[in-house]
Parts: structure tokens; C-alpha cells; sequence
């Protein structure tokens, strides 16, 4: 029953669907990392992040207990967000390379960001029915985008199989086989619905810990992908980086 982005986002953050979870996000608000114990916990959903007309949409997997769940913002306070609005903000997508907390100056140009599930789970790692229960919520979130939308960055195989069925129930046609997941995968997404435009979706390795310390990701694969999905959604970006290989057209 959202009408709007401010109302989905409000919504979201009253959530208390998955017990599991909310114990989990209220059990890390209370007990906290040493190196923020000095803080209050957001501890409740994280809504995603961006303006209510964005024509890229990047969805991840679920806040970080002491990222997200700790400044209430989507990939803020985390080293995963530090991967990410930095290579953000190196293609012209956001005013600045950093976010620490909710109310740290941080804007993003004609990007959204969002995840499958909203609440952190533990050892991030949500269930399938966590997913499943969670998903109304990405799918209203489309649904109020979709005018402007016109192209989506998955972070990860987790996001990639959560958001098929999504965009499939969204008005987009999924081809079949289903497009697999992989870093610079590439489909266009044809219109199912007259009021829907063409969609193209994009694949980037997740920009967690495991992928960036170990070099399997590098923040130039992390701009090739967001500078030509920006151009694909018609957004005026810096050009990609050349030290990083093209993702394939597919």
C-alpha cells in the first residue's frame, strides 16, 4: 500500500517480519562492536538509499550488522560501502567517496541502492524464506521506480536469484534459460507490461571483504561495471577505467 519511496522507506524501517533476524539486529544493537560502543545502534531494517526517481538501480544482499544495522543506512559504516561509494563517486555517481553515518553530506546521482533483505542476518548469511518473506518489499520498491528505471547492477549470485522473480512479477520478461550470474554478465530485459521500458541487468562480484582483500574484485571492476550500466540507464558518467577488462555484452 506505499504510494511512494517515503512511505515504502518508512514502512520497511517498521518491519518485524523474521524473528530470526529481528533478534539477531536488535541482539548487535545491544551488544555492539567494541570499536562502537559508544554509539546507538540503528538496529531495525535499513530502507534503501537514493532518490525516488533513479534511473540505476544496484541492489546487494543485506546490511552488515555493524554497517548498516549500525548507521540505519544501506553499505554505510562498512568496508564494503567504502569499496562501493568510492567507485561510486570515481564515476560520477555520488558527491563523495565515503559514508560513515546517515548524516554524513553523502548524495547519489540518479542511483538507488537497495538489497533482497533488509535486516542483517547473522553470519550474512539470510535464509531462503527470510528472502522470500522480505520480498514484497523489493518488489513495491521497483514497482514505484519503474518509471524512471532503466537499469540494474546485482551485486552477487545471492541478489541475482532473489531479483529475477521480482522483475518477472514487475512486468519484464526473464528469458529462458534464465540468465546466470557471473562479474560483467549482461542481459536486456524486454517490457512484458505496456507501461514498462526495457531494462538492462548487469552482474558485478559482490564488494564484500572476501572479494576486495582478496583480489578476486578491484575497485576498477567495480567502475567498468557502474560506469557502463550508468550509460546504459542514460546517465551522464565518467568513462570507465581502462585497467579493467570490458564486461561482456551477452
Amino acid at each position: 500500500m506505499c504510494h511512494t519511496i517515503a512511505e515504502l522507506d518508512a514502512a520497511v524501517a517498521d518491519c518485524f517480519a523474521c524473528p530470526r533476524l529481528v533478534a539477531w539486529r536488535e541482539h548487535v544493537a545491544r551488544e555492539k562492536r567494541a570499536a562502537f560502543r559508544d554509539e546507538t545502534y540503528w538496529g531495525r531494517p535499513v530502507p534503501g538509499y537514493g532518490p525516488d526517481d533513479a534511473r540505476l538501480f544496484v541492489v546487494g544482499l543485506a546490511p552488515a550488522a555493524h554497517g548498516g544495522n549500525r548507521t540505519g543506512r544501506m553499505f554505510t559504516g562498512d568496508r564494503s560501502g567504502d569499496v562501493l561509494y568510492a567507485a561510486m563517486h570515481a564515476v560520477g555517481l555520488a558527491n563523495q567517496p565515503t559514508a560513515t553515518h546517515r548524516d554524513d553530506g553523502l548524495r547519489l546521482h540518479g542511483v538507488r541502492v537497495t538489497s533482497p533483505v533488509h535486516c542483517a542476518p547473522p553470519d550474512n548469511k539470510p535464509t531462503p524464506d527470510e528472502r522470500d518473506r522480505c520480498r514484497h518489499w523489493l518488489a513495491t520498491e521497483f514497482d514505484l521506480l519503474a518509471p524512471t528505471v532503466r537499469a540494474v547492477v546485482v551485486l552477487g549470485g545471492f541478489g541475482w536469484q532473489a531479483l529475477l522473480p521480482v522483475l518477472a512479477d514487475a512486468g519484464w520478461i526473464i528469458p529462458r534459460p534464465r540468465p546466470k550470474f557471473g562479474h560483467g554478465a549482461h542481459v536486456q530485459l524486454a517490457p512484458a507490461d505496456a507501461d514498462r521500458a526495457p531494462l538492462h541487468l548487469f552482474g558485478c562480484y559482490h564488494v564484500s571483504q572476501q572479494n576486495t582483500f582478496t583480489g578476486r574484485l578491484t575497485p576498477a571492476m567495480v567502475e567498468q561495471v557502474l560506469s557502463t550500466a550508468a550509460r546504459a540507464a542514460g546517465l551522464d558518467v565518467a568513462p570507465p577505467p581502462f585497467d579493467a577488462p570490458a564486461p561482456p555484452f551477452n
